[in-house]
């Protein structure tokens, strides 16, 4: 680990030794050469030759130790600056400004610092940008039942209109329509941060009767539609069965909500590693090109769907956040109008 990991340490030692090397070899050069120039030319001997050789080395070595400080101080200077520039960007991002990418031509484990610190940086920077986004979205969400309740309540305030069953209804639905909103939201944070945050019991789990049995309850939903077909190869996964469950309703009701033809296929078959799941239906039209943008938080595909109290735009973001938590993948495959929904589970190895 020490030798992986050492190479700033071996080159400040490099840079040590050879500035020790060439203070020494300095040194006893100009020493030996001047003491042959006093012997050989002008015959000095003896103690004189003692004394003149002793002021000779107290010069040479101040004019080495300002050569060598100098080339040392310039040296370490270019082999720390990258460590200025992190400290300069982390200061930055602690004032609160935007994290800044650093540059720099730097090697070894200060490269990997750098390339860590940017990565670092640049998910904060994303992680802050969802952030507002989902607070402009979370507002727009509750503006309108908010500004509808306001309007009744402040209408029975100044009795411009009489209380009655129905309009009472009518804030009941729009109080009813902010506590899902929260609930939704309470969920998919919930998922969102792992089941190393939360309490989630992992089991292992069936499947395919986890997904046999979420059917189950929207039969009277499903029964009069032309064509639903399943095949369902049995599979234990590890898994949370009531977040399985929450998957498997959020896809179903997405499939109610937006189908344009009554025909969905759902199949589930075995890999060597996985347990793969496909939902296949017809649906309102998605552009292949957004087609990852419907697992986004608030994304509608019918924008006009914002002003209902149903469909908050997070049931796939939600599905999506469980299967993560799962360790699988959800994805989206579409031309337009046939939309393949494909799950894939790890499959839970005993």
């Amino acid at each position: 680990m020490w030798g992986h990991n050492s190479k700033l340490l071996a080159k400040l030692v490099i840079l040590n030794s050879l500035v020790i090397l060439f203070v020494i070899l300095l040194a006893g050069l100009s020493v030996k050469d001047y003491a042959c120039f006093l012997v050989n030319s002008e015959q000095v001997t003896g103690q004189l030759l003692v004394s003149s050789l002793n002021g000779f080395l107290f010069k040479i070595s101040i004019v080495a130790f300002l050569i060598v400080g100098l080339f040392h101080y310039f040296t370490v200077k270019k082999i720390l600056r990258p460590i200025k520039q992190l400290s300069e960007a982390a200061k930055k991002m602690k004032e609160g400004h935007p994290p800044e990418k650093v540059d720099s031509s730097a090697s070894g484990e200060l490269q990997e610092l750098i390339d860590n610190f940017n990565s670092m940086a640049e998910t904060i920077y994303s992680v802050q940008e969802q952030r507002e986004e989902m607070l402009k979205d979370i507002a727009h969400e509750l503006r309108t039942p908010l500004t509808n309740i306001n309007g009744y309540l402040e209408g029975l305030q100044n009795e411009v209109i009489d209380g009655d069953p129905e309009l009472f209804g009518s804030l009941l639905e729009e109080s009813r329509r902010i506590t899902r909103i929260v609930e939704l939201l309470t969920e998919l944070n919930s998922w969102s941060h792992g089941t190393y945050f939360f309490e989630k019991q992992f089991d292992s789990v069936e499947v395919d009767k986890v997904m046999t049995e979420t059917f189950t309850a929207f039969k009277w939903k499903l029964e009069n539609l032309s064509a639903i077909q399943m095949n369902l190869e049995p599979a234990e996964i590890l898994g949370n069965a009531d977040g399985l469950r929450q998957v498997f309703t959020n896809l179903i009701q997405n499939f109610l909500d937006y189908r344009t033809q009554g025909d969905l296929t759902v199949t589930g078959k075995k890999t060597e590693t996985h347990y793969v799941i496909s939902f296949t239906h017809h649906g309102q039209y998605i552009d292949p090109e957004k087609k990852d943008l419907i697992f986004e938080r608030f994304y509608r595909v019918d924008e006009a769907r914002s002003t209902k109290s149903d469909g908050a735009g997070l049931g796939l973001a939600i599905a999506k956040s469980i299967i993560s938590a799962h360790k699988g993948t959800i994805g989206l495959t579409t031309d337009g109008t046939e939309h393949h929904f494909q799950i894939e589970f790890p499959l839970h190895q005993a």
